[in-house]
């Protein structure tokens, strides 16, 4: 059993691995004032829920966005489960070679979502990860990391346009009916929905502009579901990459060759 965690800007994500079956899934807000006991209080709820003996957890991997968590959340894997979690960072044998200037700025989800996403459909392949931030990342077709993009999230972008209007209310993002908006709230969400989905469209067709070849796109996070619905410039979307990911990077360290199954859209 592998417990894969996600700790993002906005929530932290666990998985409970089996074998190559995703189990179970589960979401917290990120909370940077939680103590380590918090953590494996949740845990520990989490592992109930899923039906997971805390004594057939082999190994926990951890990928993380926010130094700040990092403490707490690994004295808690410590202190509850008695493992030494594994960090993803640069270096780790993730199959995936960073060409960029700086290969450790370059965020753990980042390499876990390419870890996921070339390794389970191949390359040249573009992954987009829509969460707190949008990135884009390419690559090619022997696992290099190329190049990367960093956007707005759609809920960051939302949240800065309600809160620094004063007559504009918060508003569910979601795909609205028609763009010919008659009122305040569906004009929002048309703005912000298709908004949204032409800049991803444009980034795409940029990158293939630029790169001059075709590649695979790949998705994953936040409204990824809804935007793949309504367009075809995304391929596969996968809710469930992060722990995929985690899961072949823990493999490749422990030198199996390991393909977790899972459902995709």
């Amino acid at each position: 059993m592998l417990v894969a965690v996600d700790i993002g800007n906005t929530n932290i994500v666990i998985g409970f691995i089996d074998g190559t079956d995703i189990i179970g899934t589960y979401r917290l807000t990120t909370g940077t004032r939680r103590t380590s006991d918090e953590y494996a209080m949740m845990l520990s709820t989490f592992m109930s829920m899923s039906q997971v003996n805390p004594r057939d957890v082999d190994d926990v991997i951890i990928s993380s966005v926010v130094p700040k968590v990092m403490y707490a959340f690994r004295a808690s894997i410590v202190k509850f489960l008695g493992l030494e979690p594994i960090i993803v960072g640069p270096g780790v044998k993730s199959g995936i070679n960073l060409k960029v200037d700086n290969p450790k700025t370059v965020g753990a989800d980042r390499i876990a979502d390419c870890a996921g996403a070339y390794h389970l459909y191949g390359g040249p392949v573009l992954v987009i990860d829509f969460g707190t931030a949008t990135t884009y990342d390419y690559v090619d077709s022997t696992g290099s990391f190329c190049a990367g993009v960093i956007g707005v999230g759609i809920e960051t972008g939302a949240n800065s346009l309600w809160s620094q209007t004063a007559q504009l209310p918060e508003i569910e993002i979601t795909r609205p009916d028609t763009i010919l908006a008659t009122g305040t709230k569906t004009a929002m969400q048309a703005g912000l929905y298709y908004g949204f989905l032409g800049g991803v469209e444009y980034t795409i067709n940029r990158f293939r502009q630029e790169l001059g070849t075709d590649f695979k796109v790949v998705a994953t996070g936040g409204l990824g579901n809804v935007l793949y619905d309504e367009t075809d410039a995304i391929d596969i979307y996968d809710r469930e990459l992060i722990f995929k990911g985690l899961a072949i990077i823990y493999a490749r360290m422990r030198g199996r060759n390991f393909k977790p199954r899972g459902t995709h859209a």
